[in-house]
């Protein structure tokens, strides 16, 4: 019997392998068969309530976050699965907002232990079990739930969701998801489920047809949201565009950063199936409060996250290619005299394709965050010096960070990213 809340975390960390931490290591089984069998054994609690299944490169977290955001500001009860977490397990499964108690997760092992150590699922498959579980006996109205990694065989792909979203496609996880857009966009759309209407969020004509063929098959109305919903910058804020006519005018997000332009069209869409499946309590007032209320409404982290205005200092967690490159975009918007960036990066991503897009002009500092999969900073200083970035190595994060605070002036910017493991050992979030 499981006692405390810290004991179900030795637990867990030591008896199921957990990708975030490890790696590729922790995929015993990369298909559905655990989480399945799983499910079956506490009662397939995903089966009674309405879901919304979200899967993509980048944009699925904030996607996540905001549709669920809209939910709750329309009255609706609602779950949100995301991951990985920041800070704690915990924020991976909320409702309303409030993240799952301590007590639930240890109430949840030690009633499940015996069957979780007959089947040896992952974490992250235990993580989604529990997430259902709690949704269930929450008596959701409708979960939102973000994948973790692919679509076709990811854990949470055992639901019949009443609409899909797939907010774009670039590389990541090549060595388990393949190495074309082609390869990872069939993986993504493994979501697309017979007769459940499909989002599409981005214009990316180089895998359009993979979603079209797998839509097809499976008889899936697929609308491409870019098609739809057009975001146009409005003063400080956007108006969004329906058909090429305003719908919300000055919509101010809590999420800042210009990327969140992309993903809009995504969430416009998937709100609007909602409401045409019967959600009718969504409305345009609901939607601008859930969007401009975003982050209180749901507690969402590390996205262009202000840390302190002077040094201006920013928190992201891109980590791949294409998050890199948005987060480039939104530098190019920002005013500053010289750039501080603390940087770190696990061990398995594609480092000289992302090393390489970063300014030469700026000044590094070079941290591995602390987790197994973490590359070590000398390595990492070494190779980015060989691409002409200048910095130097430090023992840890919290090191990095203070060496660039006591760099930077006034007027400069220091900018703490990617990993998400590197803005998850920041104190100030």
């Amino acid at each position: 019997m499981i006692a405390t809340y810290p004991q179900a975390l030795e637990y867990l960390h030591h008896q199921l392998p957990m990708f975030q931490q490890q790696g590729g290591s922790a995929l015993k089984k990369f298909d559905l068969s655990n989480i399945t069998t799983l499910l079956e054994r506490i009662g397939q609690p995903q089966r009674q309530y309405p879901t919304v299944h979200i899967a993509g490169t980048n944009g699925k977290g904030s996607s996540a976050h905001q549709i669920a955001a809209v939910l709750q500001a329309s009255g609706y009860r609602t779950g949100l699965y995301t991951s990985p977490h920041l800070r704690d397990f915990t924020e991976r499964i909320r409702v309303d907002g409030e993240e799952v108690s301590q007590d639930q997760v240890v109430a949840f092992i030690n009633q499940w232990q015996p069957v979780v150590d007959d089947i040896q699922p992952s974490f992250f498959e235990w993580s989604v079990a529990l997430a259902y579980q709690h949704f269930a006996e929450s008596k959701v109205d409708i979960a939102v739930i973000e994948t973790g990694m692919g679509g076709r065989l990811d854990g949470t792909n055992v639901i019949t969701p009443l609409v899909s979203l797939i907010t774009n496609i670039s590389r990541d996880h090549e060595q388990w998801l393949g190495a074309t857009l082609e390869a990872i966009a069939s993986h993504k759309a493994g979501i697309i489920k017979a007769g459940v209407p499909i989002i599409i969020g981005e214009d990316q004509p180089e895998v359009r047809s993979v979603f079209e063929a797998e839509a097809s098959r499976l008889s899936a109305p697929m609308t491409l949201a870019f098609g739809k919903w057009q975001v146009r910058r409005d003063g400080d804020g956007y108006t969004l565009l329906q058909d090429g006519y305003p719908y919300l005018s000055q919509l101010m997000p809590e999420l800042k950063g210009g990327y969140q332009m992309r993903n809009l069209p995504g969430i416009m869409c998937t709100l609007m199936e909602l409401k045409a499946q019967g959600f009718d309590k969504i409305t345009s007032k609901s939607i601008r409060v859930g969007i401009e209320q975003t982050i209180t409404l749901t507690g969402l982290k590390g996205r262009w996250q202000v840390l302190q205005p002077q040094p201006l200092t920013i928190a992201d967690t891109g980590h791949n290619e294409a998050g890199i490159r948005v987060v480039l975009e939104e530098l190019e918007k920002t005013p500053f005299r010289q750039l501080h960036w603390v940087w770190g990066m696990v061990a398995d991503k594609a480092r000289q394709e992302i090393l390489g897009l970063l300014p030469k002009e700026a000044t590094y500092y070079w941290c591995k965050p602390e987790i197994p999969r973490g590359l070590a900073a000398q390595t990492l200083a070494e190779e980015a010096s060989q691409l002409g970035l200048q910095g130097q190595a430090y023992g840890s994060v919290a090191e990095a960070r203070a060496a660039a605070e006591a760099a930077a002036g006034a007027e400069d910017m220091i900018l703490i990213g990617g990993s998400t493991f590197v803005v998850a050992e920041l104190t100030d979030l």
